[in-house]
């Protein structure tokens, strides 16, 4: 059994990530705002990335981690550009480290 993990662009532009065993009937069921939460008040919704993963545990990984990420970075993985994610992942690092110096020393 695959798992997947997958991006969906709704009607208002934003992205939503999530994870499932079953790719088609979930995209339906966002679709059909069958799934209350963020999607239902966002539809039509489009699929923009899927992967699938060995685990449930994988694709749960991979959901937190990619919601985790900018926008910036979310279009750069969509695109296949790995060497932009690491260029953006860098940039946000150095941006957290120098927001959390500025609390501590507030």
């Amino acid at each position: 059994m695959n798992f997947w993990v997958y991006i969906l662009r709704c009607a208002d532009g934003s992205y939503y990530t999530g994870h499932t065993d079953n790719l088609e009937n979930r995209i339906a069921e966002h679709q059909a705002g069958q799934l209350p939460g963020y999607t239902c008040s966002r539809r039509r919704v489009t699929a923009v990335y899927t992967e699938a993963c060995k685990t449930r545990e994988e694709a749960l990984a991979s959901e937190r981690r990619i919601k985790g990420w900018s926008r910036k970075e979310k279009e750069a993985m969509m695109r296949g550009d790995w060497k932009e994610v690491a260029r953006l992942a860098r940039g946000g690092v150095l941006r957290r480290a120098q927001d959390e110096r500025v609390l501590k020393s507030g």
